[in-house]
């Protein structure tokens, strides 16, 4: 089992764009992590020990250092990790400081994410983030002083955001010694705030030639920086990958846990229910609040494409004939030979690239991912 997820449902307050599971009250925090806990007791046995744990949310970084102990210490009795394993915890700006820094790298974290989004005053005010410019440079600041293991987030394509800011934000990012950048483009999710705005007309739509400008001009200034462009959105300093982002990316088994997590395992995927509430009660009566739904063999291969299709190795051939080398399906109706055929117009296009074994996209086909990704699938 390579990796855990565990979904911390808690925020200072709502991000205008977000549509992640999350409440704003810390009301029933303590009867969260009782039920965290007690979920974490009654996973069923997973191959140990495991290589990555991931905090994310909501924000992990609300919780105390003592809360955030008592979660480790569960963990490592119920699972173990490897002396290597990559642990990660998401953290906001406003959150962060010399003793919580100094707090987390002894309780055995070793990378962070820190959601920046902007360097702008004015872009995290219109995102509703609950930080600011200062806070996100001064986070910054004090964290790599810690951590060598570093990633922030960054969004571009969101109205006011001019291509010299752009830039600007990207020259900081670089500037202050991260050796991990994620990136992505301003989408609006149905019912969230932003969604509202922009049907009432007030705010700007998005501008979809301005996102393609921002996004590769991103890629040209990275590879200039010295960063492989190694998942669409995902940005490393040679050494730096994601190791538990890139188990998603490569299929592998994880285990989510908390309200919203889910789980795979090559095979199936299961998921807790969305509701804090629901999730401490179903808990507390002894339940498991799960859904879980078995894939089909056009699912798995369909999910192997639109992954693999996102990141520099592409779609292996080998690796895929391998994967499905007992599906007598894939071979009587020649799975492969149908994605052969539908890659063809994209590499004339210029936004696929076929060696002997394997394809990928090209920079400019980044920017039509999603689509390809369907033009392939069986």
């Amino acid at each position: 089992m390579p990796g855990i997820y565990i979904h911390i449902p808690f925020c200072k307050q709502a991000c205008h764009y977000c549509n992640f599971h999350f409440s704003t009250s810390l009301r029933y925090k303590n009867e969260f992590l009782s039920a965290l806990l007690k979920e974490i007791e009654r996973v069923e046995d997973i191959v140990q020990p495991v290589q990555t744990i991931y905090f994310g949310g909501g924000t992990p970084s609300l919780l105390e250092t003592e809360e955030l102990s008592t979660i480790m210490t569960a963990l490592k009795s119920r699972f173990g990790w490897q002396p290597d394993a990559e642990i990660t915890l998401e953290a906001n700006p406003d959150d962060i400081t010399a003793p919580k820094l100094n707090n987390w790298k002894e309780l055995g974290i070793n990378r962070l994410s820190i959601g920046v989004q902007s360097f702008f005053e004015e872009d995290l005010r219109w995102m509703n983030r609950a930080h600011n410019a200062t806070q996100a440079i001064h986070s910054l600041e004090m964290a790599v002083k810690e951590f060598s293991n570093i990633t922030l987030d960054l969004i571009y394509g969101s109205p006011g955001l001019t291509d010299e800011k752009w830039k600007q934000n990207l020259d900081t990012a670089i500037g202050l010694g991260i050796t991990h950048l994620s990136c992505y483009a301003l989408t609006v999710e149905p019912k969230t705030p932003l969604d509202k705005r922009i049907r009432q007309q007030q705010s700007p739509d998005i501008d979809s030639a301005q996102q393609s400008r921002q996004f590769l001009y991103l890629m040209e200034y990275m590879a200039q920086n010295g960063f492989e462009h190694y998942e669409i959105s995902n940005f490393a300093k040679p050494g730096h990958r994601s190791r538990h982002n890139s188990s998603y990316w490569k299929g592998e088994n994880y285990i989510g846990l908390g309200p919203g997590a889910h789980s795979y395992d090559g095979q199936s995927r299961w998921w807790n229910v969305a509701n804090n509430n629901q999730y401490i009660r179903e808990i507390t009566e002894g339940k498991l609040p799960q859904e879980k739904e078995n894939l089909t063999l056009s699912q798995r291969w369909n999910e192997y494409i639109m992954i693999h299709l996102r990141t520099m190795e592409g779609i292996n051939f080998n690796e895929l004939t391998t994967l499905f080398s007992n599906e007598k399906e894939v071979f009587e109706n020649k799975w492969i030979d149908h994605l052969l055929r539908e890659t063809a117009p994209h590499i004339k296009a210029g936004h696929l690239v076929q060696d002997d074994h394997r394809i990928y996209l090209t920079n400019e086909g980044k920017l039509f991912a999603d689509g390809i990704a369907g033009d392939l699938f069986q």
